[in-house]
């Protein structure tokens, strides 16, 4: 979970559905594209979308205004649990076998990608 580059332990991965506690998509559930290291952000999918003007390129011809992900603080996103149907906070654990895992506090299973 450290970041390699910023020394950051980092509670959510690309991939993980995640909860919005805070700011104006507060409630509202998604997908994690990418996680930002540097700016302890992440894109989540179909959230926090923003307008942005585009030049003619050859890439894209006919420019024009594009809606993308905008980044959302790591603070404001929680792990949601589908089994519970609610945000849940994380822990680490080390299996048997060496593996480290994450795992919800409230049910104590493992939150799978």
């Amino acid at each position: 979970m450290k970041d390699s580059k910023t020394g950051k332990k980092l509670h959510i991965k690309s991939g993980d559905t995640v909860y919005v506690i805070a700011g104006k998509e507060k409630g509202k559930t998604g997908k994690v594209i990418k996680v930002l290291h540097k700016k302890d952000g992440a894109l989540v999918e179909k959230l926090n979308i923003v307008k942005r003007h585009q030049k003619q390129s050859q890439k894209n011809p006919t420019g024009g205004i594009v809606e993308k992900e905008s980044p959302i603080h790591i603070s404001n996103l929680m792990i949601y649990d589908p089994s519970e149907r609610k945000p849940v906070r994380i822990g680490r654990k080390f299996l048997g076998s060496g593996e480290k895992v994450r795992y919800s506090k409230k049910s104590g299973e493992e939150i799978k990608k």
